[in-house]
């Protein structure tokens, strides 16, 4: 058994630029922010991102280390449309790969099976098929001889995930009500780091919710952050909900001063910064 606690900065430090990286989550929903944050802090660029997108697509892309997108969507839930993504589309900063949710899903199930792609009915009859022409069909073999999309496996050089609890050797559990596709991610990546709210021993696993909820296996996990508020400002149910107002004021603020104002340091003056915020909010 390998303890595989790191840092953000320890875990970052083993990207490069080029690589696809998925981030898990859910648009504004238990993103690994103070991952992404680490990797604004990095000199790493040129990404393809994999994404349920939220604020960790805005952040990156407003930064300027997007070279391509592969996405069902980029919001922030309460914020229909992601302003630093919308912007960059609208400049054409960055290639998109935009697919159905279940395309999506079927891309990263088949990475973590190691397959090439995968049947699937998502997709048929929409303008999923027009907007990207080099995906392909496949017939079924068999008597039905019915049409499917062939979905291409979205391998993953590595994958960021947040989850509530951790323990030292890789597994992950969520206590909220969505596991997202945080498991996959993982399994469909060459190297996955996790990040979260708390790492406790493996035993307090069991005791803070049922079996089902460890959803990511130590088997797939290279690495484990210890991350209080990791997820901010997006939210961990039941540890945190989003932090509305926080949200709003990225959303509503030049990127260039929300990133010097909050990102010019590390993790710690991160937090420093938002509460220095509250409190001169009242």
């Amino acid at each position: 058994m390998t303890d595989k606690t790191m840092t953000a900065d320890a875990a970052v430090a083993r990207l490069r630029s080029g690589m696809t990286l998925g981030i898990g989550g859910w648009g504004s929903r238990r993103k690994p922010m103070s991952l992404v944050r680490a990797v604004l802090r990095s000199g790493v660029d040129d990404l393809t991102l994999v994404s349920c997108g939220g604020p960790d697509v805005g952040m990156l892309v407003a930064a300027g280390r997007v070279r391509r997108l592969v996405a069902p969507f980029v919001t922030l839930d309460s914020v229909p449309l992601e302003p630093h993504y919308r912007a960059a589309r609208e400049r054409g900063a960055l290639e998109l790969t935009e697919v159905d949710e279940g395309m999506f899903m079927w891309g990263l199930r088949a990475a973590a099976n190691r397959l090439p792609f995968l049947p699937v009915r998502a997709g048929l009859g929409s303008d999923v098929m027009r907007v990207n022409p080099g995906l392909r069909t496949v017939t079924s073999p068999y008597e039905d001889g019915e049409t499917f999309v062939a979905m291409p496996a979205l391998r993953l050089d590595a994958a960021l995930v947040h989850v509530n609890r951790a323990d030292p050797l890789g597994n992950g559990q969520y206590l909220g009500p969505d596991p997202y596709f945080d498991d996959l991610f993982c399994e469909a990546a060459d190297a996955a780091y996790v990040s979260c709210e708390r790492i406790v021993d493996t035993a307090e696993l069991t005791k803070a919710g049922p079996a089902q909820s460890l959803l990511i296996k130590r088997l797939h996990v290279t690495g484990v952050v210890e991350a209080p508020a990791g997820a901010h400002f997006t939210s961990c149910a039941p540890d945190h909900g989003r932090d509305e107002e926080f949200q709003r004021l990225y959303a509503t603020t030049p990127w260039a001063e929300f990133a010097q104002r909050f990102l010019s340091g590390d993790e710690r003056a991160y937090q420093a910064a938002v509460g220095n915020w509250r409190e001169e909010r009242g």
